[in-house]
């Protein structure tokens, strides 16, 4: 009986159960065929592209081009106009990123708390991040006028000091920022109360046994490490949000005034479609790409140290 195991175990599976086997694996290839196609055709082939034009001296438009290398980039190292951008871009996300989060989170735990008038508020957040952001910045434009605005209307009202959130260079990068929380905190307090949804309320029912009954104690002993998966998510997806800021630039400030409110976005466009220099143009693509990337890529090593995952 020994030997005939040891025979059988070394013939392996039957031949059924490697074509039943075969047949799956060729099913699923079928399959994940039509999404891998469409991942080439529509992500993998342009990005190559970029690549590949970011090496050369491309104009839209034109028949001809030449191979400069890497003098697109080298010219960017210098290139003072390239450089406020990047500059405005990681100012703009520091701004926008830490505000979005800590008030999306403050929000979900409010709103969390609520009963009846939960579902109200929980679509009034979120009502921001349903709209149009190129129709809202109009809004906002009004909003921020440094003339006819009810914002320094209100401020002059007060005796305060009106300020040019749109015209002055001091100010309109923080403007653009608090335009861009505002649009953010909604999805922010979406994705936190489906975190605090599944908290089990066991944990908060046996901390208050041990003493830790305070709202403080539970936030910093439960809920916050309870949130770790979701923090993770929200701070990623939130960045990436936050660099692909454009279109309330080109809406409210078209970069000005005198380049203030510049982002990387924006230069891009420029530089592409409106000076077409679509080489240097696409080498201002890929230092975008590296930056987000790199970006998302450390911020998920740095929290994969620290989450704790249930």
């Amino acid at each position: 009986m020994a030997i005939g195991q040891d025979i059988g175990a070394g013939l392996g599976p039957p031949p059924s159960a490697r074509r039943r086997h075969l047949r799956y694996e060729a099913i699923a290839g079928v399959l994940v065929m039509p999404a891998v196609v469409l991942m080439v055709l529509t992500l993998l082939l342009p990005l190559a592209a970029v690549v590949v034009i970011s090496l050369t001296d491309y104009r839209l438009g034109a028949t001809t081009l030449s191979w400069v290398g890497l003098d697109n980039f080298v010219r960017m190292a210098a290139d003072q106009t390239a450089l406020r951008a990047i500059r405005n871009t990681f100012l703009y996300a520091a701004m926008v990123l830490p505000a979005s989060v800590g008030l999306g989170l403050l929000i979900a735990l409010l709103v969390h708390a609520r009963t009846r008038t939960r579902r109200f508020y929980e679509i009034v957040y979120f009502l921001p991040v349903t709209s149009t952001m190129t129709v809202m910045a109009i809004v906002w434009s009004f909003l921020l006028h440094g003339r006819i605005g009810p914002v320094n209307a209100l401020l002059s009202w007060l005796g305060l000091p009106t300020i040019g959130f749109l015209s002055d260079p001091d100010a309109v990068l923080a403007s653009l920022a608090l335009v861009g929380v505002w649009q953010l905190i909604g999805f922010n307090m979406i994705l936190f109360l489906a975190g605090l949804t599944v908290i089990p309320r066991d944990l908060y029912e046996a901390a208050a046994l041990d003493g830790a009954d305070a709202a403080w104690e539970r936030f910093r002993r439960i809920t916050l490490p309870m949130l770790g998966p979701t923090m993770m998510v929200v701070v990623l997806l939130t960045s990436i949000r936050t660099f692909q800021v454009f279109d309330t630039v080109v809406v409210l400030t078209q970069g000005g005034p005198a380049g203030a409110s510049d982002v990387l976005l924006y230069e891009i466009y420029l530089e592409s479609f409106s000076y077409f220099r679509v080489g240097y143009g696409s080498a201002l693509t890929i230092v975008y790409l590296v930056i987000v990337g790199g970006f998302a890529v450390l911020q998920v090593w740095l929290a994969d140290r620290r989450v704790h995952y249930t």
